[in-house]
């Protein structure tokens, strides 16, 4: 697994048509500060998509949030034309009045319009992933999920995935299409999706944890997390991430950083196993 160390982490099928490894990248933070306008330094965020790539990387999530734009526009930047068997996940449903502000749009009209953006900007005919960002209660959510039926007919999306949805919503949207992934937030500190987490793996749904990296007081000086990851030569957040590996066969972490030392030490990890007592140790310590 040398040359493509991501590999190690074995591989999962979206929606029963597209096979990528289970550790792949979030692009979100290629952006600048507050997710907001161009990285500081262009040349290394395009760097660390190729690099991502060179390590075997397949799925790379992203929005047209993040920027808003610039992270598609780097993305394709950097890596087009795409390598054959690369996803590129992205997202619509979520608009950018400021720095740091996020506010939800699940309207039809604006989706679409998202989409087709998504589309130019990534330089795609089709989408293979495309995600609704987050369900809006100004909106119906049968109309925003609706829409990504209907996109996905008329050919422009590949596979639907939802995102920061509750089991009764996921439930609901699979009465309008198949849904491939659903991306919510959880790592070690913040299970309180492990409802939906379950009613994925019962279902064979992706489930893609953000925040992956999040260890809170996991990683305090001689806890469990820095025991096990001395023990092993890792690092704490090395630890985190084979935790979720381990945690469920359809979870598929996307780590992101603007560092290629972190991706590297971010790929390094899908080839790290943990035993089931140390899997059993992090989950009730963390509970």
């Amino acid at each position: 697994m040398g040359d493509k160390p991501v590999a190690a982490a074995g591989t999962f099928g979206l929606g029963g048509e597209l096979t990528v490894y289970r550790l792949g990248f979030g692009a979100m933070r290629i952006t600048g500060e507050g997710i907001w306008g161009p990285p500081a330094d262009r040349d290394q965020a395009l760097r660390v998509l190729r690099r991502a790539v060179e390590l075997g990387v397949n799925l790379i999530d992203t929005a047209d949030s993040y920027g808003p734009e610039v992270s598609e526009e780097l993305i394709a930047e950097a890596l087009h034309p795409y390598p054959d068997g690369l996803v590129i996940a992205t997202k619509g449903g979520l608009v950018r009045p400021g720095p740091g502000k996020w506010e939800r749009d699940g309207r039809p009209e604006h989706l679409r319009e998202a989409c087709e953006g998504s589309l130019r900007r990534l330089r795609l005919d089709r989408i293979d992933l495309y995600q609704l960002h987050a369900p809006d209660d100004k909106v119906p959510f049968e109309d925003s999920v609706g829409t990504l039926a209907e996109l996905r007919e008329q050919g422009k999306v590949r596979l639907v995935g939802l995102s920061n949805v509750s089991v009764e919503q996921l439930n609901r949207a699979l009465e309008i299409v198949p849904i491939a992934t659903v991306q919510n937030r959880y790592n070690l500190t913040d299970r309180a999706n492990e409802d939906v987490l379950d009613a994925c793996e019962q279902r064979g749904i992706g489930f893609i944890p953000w925040f992956p990296l999040a260890t809170g007081a996991l990683a305090r000086p001689g806890g469990p997390l820095e025991q096990i990851a001395e023990r092993r030569g890792a690092r704490p957040s090395q630890i985190a991430l084979a935790w979720l590996l381990a945690r469920s066969p359809v979870m598929l972490p996307i780590p992101g950083t603007g560092s290629v030392e972190h991706l590297e030490e971010n790929c390094a990890a899908a080839a790290i196993e943990l035993d089931p007592e140390e899997v059993e140790l992090l989950g009730r310590v963390a509970a």
